[in-house]
Order: structure tokens, then sequence, then C-alpha cells
């Protein structure tokens, strides 16, 4: 009896911290755009220097986000690997398993720029962030796959997860072709990241709000990098793109069966 009641109020206390983590979250991106961001934009810098100091702000609040719900005893996690991360001109390419993975990886990386659905350039609470961090918009492909290529070659570094959302539990994965696309076309340091998050939640078929029986915990392993000159070397490209990112997808679910 004792067990069960001590179960309940473990359980409400997760799920009332997990919805103050996201509330803290969203006010945090408002603050940053309505206080934060501004005052850096008079500071004085190019604007390539500007967009990186965004990018550590954004790198610094995540790592401030991920040790709240780290304390407030919603997740735990795990890293492994962080020494082959952060180098310029590195294209990270990860899975996709939850809600928080790219948040995860930010706070891990000083200065990173990725990929942004369109749609979060209205978004009041993440707007600031994403256009003061110089993130990228999947608007336009074909203009998404020039400027990705265009920053790994200037020495940016780019977090990508080819899935281009979250993974459904289960289900195989389904990689697009232009993650590959712009590896290839960079020809640039490929690492690949795998995420593992167990019990699984925040996943695409689940709210916020049905949370696991107990803490998950989040796991981030770093992998060695992966050589391109093989697929780079494939004539016509297209040829080369479809391969590598079957190879990326056998990779991680190769990984994933570990």
């Amino acid at each position: 009896m004792v067990q069960k009641i001590t179960a309940k109020l473990g359980y409400g206390w997760r799920l009332l911290a997990t919805g103050l983590s996201f509330f803290c979250f969203g006010a945090g991106g408002l603050l940053l755009w309505i206080f934060v961001f501004p005052v850096l934009s008079f500071l004085p810098g190019n604007p390539r220097q500007k967009v990186s100091r965004g990018q550590k702000i954004v790198s610094y609040s995540f790592y401030v986000f991920i040790g709240l719900m780290h304390r407030l005893g919603v997740m735990t996690y795990e890293v492994v690997g962080l020494d082959k991360l952060n180098r310029p001109g590195q294209l990270i390419i990860a899975n996709h398993p939850t809600l928080v993975d790219i948040v995860f990886l930010i706070s891990r990386i000083k200065q990173a720029s990725c990929i942004v659905k369109a749609g979060l350039w209205h978004n009041p609470f993440m707007r600031g962030p994403i256009v003061n961090a110089g993130y990228i918009s999947n608007g336009d492909p074909g203009q998404m796959i020039d400027e990705c290529v265009a920053w790994l070659r200037s020495g940016g570094s780019m977090v990508i997860f080819p899935e281009g959302t979250r993974s459904i539990p289960g289900k195989p994965y389904r990689f697009q072709r232009g993650t590959a696309a712009i590896a290839l076309q960079a020809n640039t340091v490929v690492t690949p990241v795998t995420l593992s998050c167990y019990p699984s939640t925040l996943t695409k078929a689940e709210q916020w709000y049905q949370i696991p029986d107990r803490r998950f915990h989040l796991t981030m392993h770093v992998g060695d990098d992966i050589a391109l000159d093989e697929f780079v070397g494939i004539s016509p490209k297209s040829v080369g793109t479809r391969r590598f990112t079957q190879y990326l997808q056998d990779y991680f679910t190769q990984q994933r069966a570990l």
C-alpha cells in the first residue's frame, strides 16, 4: 500500500515537473527574444560573429534546461564520446527518438546550426533563438541544402536528423536524402550520434503529459567519423547520395539493435 502511494506521488510530481519544465522552456525562449538578443544585437561584430554569439547563448540556455529537467527528477542522462564533438566544419548526424533530442545535442555543442521547420519562424517562443542563432529553414529544400553546405564549408558545425522528424517506435528508419546530399556536397567531417531513451517518452505518437512510470534516461553515444571518399567519388551524384542515405540508415538501424 505504501509503495503504491509513493509511486503515485512520484508520478504526480514528475507530471507536474514535466509541465513546469516545458513552461520554463517556452518562457525562456520568449525572454531571450525580448530582452537578451536585442542587447546582443548592439554589440560590435560582423553577422558571423553575431550568429556565433547567438548560438552560444542558445547552447547555454539549453544546458540550463536539461539541468532543470534532471534536477526536478524528470530525466537522467549519459554522454559517451563528447570529446569527438565541437569541431569546426563538423556535420553531426543523429537519430531522433524523442522531443528533447535537439535540445540535448545543442546543450553539448557550443556553436552549431540546425534545420528548423519553417512554421517555427512564426512561433513567438522559438523565433528569437532560431533567428539569432542563424538556424536554417526547411521551407525550400534546394535553398536549405545550399545554405547548409555553405555553412559547413565556412567552418560552421551543424546538427541534422536525417529522418526529418521524430522516429515512430517499432517502425524502421526512413531517412530523407537531403542529409546525404549536404554531407557529400560539403565533403566535411561527418560524425554519427546515436540517441536512445528508456523508457520511451516524448515520441511523435505521445503528448508531453503521457509520461512513463519512472523518470526516463537519455543516452548520447558519439560514434567515429564516417569516411566519405567512396561515396563522393560515385557518378552520377544522385547514386552516391542514395547509397550514402542507405549506409546511414543501416548504421543507425544496427546501433538501435545493440
